[in-house]
C-alpha cells in the first residue's frame, strides 16, 4: 500500500524525533535500528526508506536536537534563568529532553565525520547564542565557549553520578555558582 508524500514525512519525522531523544538517552551505539524503529511505531524494514545508514539517521536527529536547543535558547529571556535551567535537577533527569551536547559529546568523539560536522555546527551555534548574551569585547568569544565548557561538562558529570547522588546536585549547584560569578564579573 502507497502512503502519500505527506505521510512519509510525517513518519521520517517521527523516526528523527524518537531517533534524536533515544540517541540522548542511551548513545548512538546503545540503540539498534530495530529498537528504534520499534519505538517510532514501525518496522525494522521501514527503516531503509527514510536513511542510507544509522550514521545518517545520527546525524539528522542531532541536527534536530541542536535546532530545538537554539529555539529554547531563543525563549529564555536572562542569561541567569538560561544558566539556571541548563544546570537544573531537571535537565539532569530529562537527557532525551536537554541539550545534546552534554548528552553526546563522548559518542560524537567516536561518530564519523558526518556525525562530528553536525555536533561542531550545533555547538558553534551555541557559542554564538552565549556570546550575543554576554558584554561586547574583544573576550566575549573566548568567555562564551568557557563557560558553555563549563555547563556541558558539569551536565554530563551530575548525569554520570547515580539517580539521587549529592556528589550529582553539587556538581550542579557549584557549576551554576560559578558561571553566575564568572557572568557578573564579566
Amino acid at each position: 500500500m502507497r502512503i502519500s508524500r505527506e505521510q512519509a514525512q510525517e513518519n521520517h519525522d517521527k523516526v528523527v524525533a524518537t531517533a534524536g531523544r533515544l540517541f540522548r538517552e542511551r548513545g548512538f551505539d546503545g540503540v539498534a535500528v530495530g529498537d528504534l524503529m520499534k519505538a517510532a511505531g514501525f518496522t525494522h524494514g521501514g527503516f531503509y526508506n527514510h536513511f542510507n545508514s544509522k550514521e545518517a539517521l545520527a546525524a539528522e536527529a542531532l541536527d534536530q536536537a541542536f535546532r530545538q536547543m537554539d529555539h529554547h535558547r531563543a525563549g529564555v529571556e536572562s542569561l541567569d534563568d538560561l544558566l539556571a535551567q541548563y544546570l537544573s535537577e531537571a535537565a539532569r533527569r530529562a537527557p532525551g529532553k536537554a541539550c545534546p551536547a552534554a548528552a553526546l559529546a563522548g559518542d560524537v568523539s567516536r561518530q564519523g565525520e558526518p556525525v562530528k560536522t553536525v555536533f561542531a555546527e550545533g555547538f558553534e551555534r551555541m557559542v554564538e547564542s552565549m556570546t550575543a548574551r554576554l558584554p561586547e569585547g574583544p573576550e566575549a568569544r573566548g568567555e562564551a565557549i568557557a563557560l558553555l565548557s563549563r555547563m556541558v561538562g558539569a551536565l554530563a558529570l551530575a548525569r554520570a553520578m547515580p539517580e539521587g547522588s549529592d556528589l550529582g546536585e553539587e556538581i550542579l549547584a557549584a557549576a551554576l555558582e560559578s558561571c553566575r560569578r564568572d557572568v557578573a564579573g564579566a
